[in-house]
């Protein structure tokens, strides 16, 4: 039997991160879902919303049918 895999490319929080300290961030996510290491990716708030910042994704785990996201947000775009 396979395993269901996503392929991510952006980080849909949908308002789940928890900051760490700093920019570290923790997102959980239902399912199992790859994300590219050490490169910047988007964040958004909702795959519909304007990108947030940008991130790079530090740590992945992957067991019991979720997927925890460990990121640091590198750059954050404002309308201010």
């Amino acid at each position: 039997m396979g395993m269901p895999l996503e392929l991510q490319t952006l980080i849909v929080t949908k308002g789940n991160e928890r900051r760490v300290k700093d920019n570290l961030f923790i997102l959980e996510k239902e399912g199992y879902r790859l994300y590219p290491l050490d490169i910047p990716l988007e964040v958004r708030r909702t795959l519909q919303s304007e990108a947030s910042g940008q991130a790079v994704v530090k740590k992945l785990e992957l067991a019991d049918n979720r997927t925890i996201v460990t990121y640091e947000l590198v750059a954050l775009h404002s309308t201010n």
